[in-house]
């Protein structure tokens, strides 16, 4: 059934559809839930003992929200990533988009999906361990994630109708045959779970940090709802909006699922990780064919995952800078292929303080653009960006620092002072303090507001034009 949304003056020809937003959800979910996903909610589970419920919630809160509230802030922004970066200044608009997509492509999440596959998958499956087995596999891996990511146009048809619903039928498989044959155990919390289970489900879900793979996805299911017909403005909006949702529900209820199992498994406390509890719980549930179901969840999970990553970075920098999609497309997959072959530890030693580095600015970017339609009939916000934003910016980079050993002593002090900076956190009151700042100057000169959706204000004016009025 079609929705209300004509789909004339779209520019396709098409006809936006439900059925187009559920398959895209799909995409997203898929694109969102790699390996990673897969073993963190066993092991909260097990840690969190008879305090699952709120832990879990906790982690549903910044694991399954957040990353989608990213995409919605995107298609509030404009088309990508850049479009919203730039409203906190040119500087901050070129390079965090740059390195937000390389560090979710080819320096970090990209590779870690092939590295993750070998070794949690086909390593305990089949004993390979080698470097020459390795670089076999993330041949072959990187090659299928590049071939079905060759059109972007069909995205998230590849995905959606295709690889996520085997995906999902393995998992729904393995969750419910633990949910029927096992017995909840009781544990008793870790330190960490005991008296504050929901802030340390939500720092868990933090430590995804799938929000700045979000900021990148985002141009594939905008670009790919456009395809299917969603006029710019408000249906696009609104489509992104329906899309994200279903993808969080999706997450939410299979992250639930694998939290199950870790409150299921018998002696599960003895595990340090989610992969071995997960691959012990397939086995005992289905013997050697459990086994096998297990290593096709991780690889599916990591595919889809490294399609999605493909597949946004070469589209952001086919469109930022010269060459071709399917040019940036290779240079991508065959990077990650060299990469992943080198093993996690490497692929985690190369960018992880990076991606450490773009997280705080990465949610400071989320949230004012969220927040900021409360004040559009008011104002645009100007310092209402850019203050928050380089306060998170300066803030991260002072916390890099001092996990990398540089100037610790001298730094720590700068930071140390602020509520929950023990926990990667402290940056949340600053910049909180900076958006109040913000806003009350831009407040004190208000701004032609902008529409939803679009780079136009609401009175029709370009923002040049708006400006000029303004002043």
């Amino acid at each position: 059934m079609s929705t209300a949304v004509s789909s004339a003056g779209n520019g396709t020809g098409k006809r936006p559809s439900n059925s187009a937003i559920l398959f895209t959800a799909l995409a997203l979910f898929s694109m969102f839930f790699g390996a990673g996903n897969l073993i963190f909610p066993p092991m909260l589970a097990v840690q969190a003992g008879d305090n699952f419920w709120p832990a879990i919630l906790g982690f549903l809160t910044t694991g399954a929200l957040l990353p989608v509230l990213a995409v919605v802030a995107i298609a509030l922004s404009g088309s990508n990533v850049r479009d919203l970066a730039q409203r906190a200044g040119t500087i901050f608009g070129v390079v965090f988009p740059v390195l937000a997509y390389l560090s979710i492509g080819a320096f970090y999440a990209l590779p870690r999906t092939g590295a993750v596959s070998f070794e949690v998958a086909v390593t305990p499956l089949f004993g390979w361990d080698s470097t020459a087995s390795a670089a076999i596999f993330n041949i072959v891996f990187f090659g299928i994630a590049l071939a079905l990511s060759w059109n972007p146009t069909r995205i998230t048809d590849t995905l959606g109708k295709f690889l996520t619903p085997v995906l999902v039928l393995l998992l729904v498989i393995m969750i419910g045959m633990a949910l029927f044959t096992m017995t909840n155990q009781h544990y008793q919390p870790s330190e960490t779970y005991a008296s504050n289970p929901y802030p340390a489900g939500v720092l868990e879900g933090y430590l995804t940090m799938d929000s700045i793979a979000a900021l990148a996805f985002s141009i594939v299911v905008i670009s790919s709802l456009r395809n299917k017909g969603f006029a710019e403005g408000k249906p696009l909006v609104r489509g992104t909006i329906l899309a994200g949702v279903g993808a969080s529900i999706l997450l939410a209820l299979i992250y639930i699922g694998l939290g199950l199992i870790g409150r299921a498994m018998p002696d599960a406390s003895q595990y340090d990780s989610g992969a071995p509890l997960l691959a012990d719980s397939a086995l005992q549930l289905m013997g050697r064919p459990g086994q096998t179901v297990f290593a096709l969840i991780v690889v599916l999970a990591c595919l889809t995952t490294a399609i999605g990553l493909i597949t946004s970075t070469a589209e952001y920098f086919s469109e930022q800078f010269a060459g071709s999609y399917r040019t940036w497309a290779i240079i991508f997959a065959v990077a990650s292929a060299l990469m992943a072959t080198q093993g996690l530890d490497f692929v985690i030693s190369i960018a992880g303080p990076v991606v450490g580095f773009l997280y705080p600015p990465a949610i400071a970017l989320i949230f004012v653009t969220l927040i900021e339609p409360l004040f559009r009939r008011r104002t645009r916000l100007r310092w209402g960006f850019f203050l928050p934003i380089w306060v998170a910016v300066a803030w991260s980079l002072i916390s890099t620092f001092i996990s990398l050993g540089w100037g610790a002593d001298a730094l720590s002090p700068i930071v140390d002072w602020s509520p929950m900076q023990a926990n990667d956190l402290g940056w949340l009151l600053p910049t909180a303090v900076a958006f109040i700042i913000g806003v009350i100057i831009d407040f004190a000169k208000p701004h032609a507001p902008l529409e939803i959706g679009t780079q136009r204000t609401v009175e029709g004016e370009t923002l040049e034009e708006a400006e000029a009025h303004n002043a």
